[in-house]
């Protein structure tokens, strides 16, 4: 081989691991760190997820175009009202190829009183494999994925998955 052909190579090997080194993996991976979540929230709050350490914590992702993320925000606002004050509990929403606007409506409509993330480009939904809404996740007190929920988060699912997680 070649010197160039060799730093060429190293030059290809470099560039494909740069960035690699993170605490947070690439995707969501139950018993991980989970992916990196940050921004500015639809109501203008600034989130990050790495700031809710030492809380529990549920990322959803969600549409207001979504039948069953209508039927699960009134189960997410009551858990948050009962779990808030007592476990810390911190719900984190992020839009879903949705309108921010409808979105805002969709909030009021339903008392959300939690953050929802846009996300353009689909960086986080990328990151946390979400294939549709609703998707959610349930990351314990140290920041590590410990459940997650493909669908509708029903009573007994919240129960099951939030066991995971309680502190």
């Amino acid at each position: 081989m070649t010197r160039s052909r060799l730093l060429s190579l190293l030059a290809v090997v470099v560039l494909a691991t740069a960035g690699c080194g993170g605490s947070a993996p690439a995707e969501a991976r139950t018993g991980q760190t989970a992916p990196t979540l940050a921004g500015t929230a639809l109501d203008g709050s600034t989130v990050d997820l790495a700031s809710l350490r030492g809380k529990p914590v549920i990322v959803n992702f969600w549409a207001s175009w979504c039948v069953p993320c209508r039927d699960e925000f009134p189960l997410f606002a009551e858990k948050q009202k009962a779990l808030g004050p007592t476990d810390g509990l911190q719900i984190v929403g992020v839009l879903y190829k949705d309108e921010p606007d409808l979105a805002r409506q969709f909030l009021t409509e339903f008392g959300a009183t939690w953050p929802t993330l846009p996300d353009p480009g689909d960086a986080f939904a990328k990151a946390y494999r979400v294939a549709a809404p609703p998707q959610t996740y349930f990351i314990d007190k140290n920041g590590v994925l410990r459940g997650m929920q493909i669908g509708q988060v029903r009573p007994e699912d919240f129960d099951t998955q939030y066991a995971k997680i309680k502190p």
